[in-house]
């Protein structure tokens, strides 16, 4: 039994799951910035 298709995809799992919580992390960082950009154009 070939055990490089089980490190394959632990690697591909781990870098999958890396370059989501990156997304998602950049997408709550955008929605945070654009409401305190908001909140300080407020008069």
């Amino acid at each position: 039994m070939n055990h490089w298709a089980f490190i394959t995809a632990a690697y591909v799992i781990t870098f999958a799951g890396a370059a989501a919580l990156a997304l998602l992390s950049w997408r709550a960082m955008r929605k945070a910035e654009a409401a305190a950009d908001a909140l300080r154009k407020r008069p």
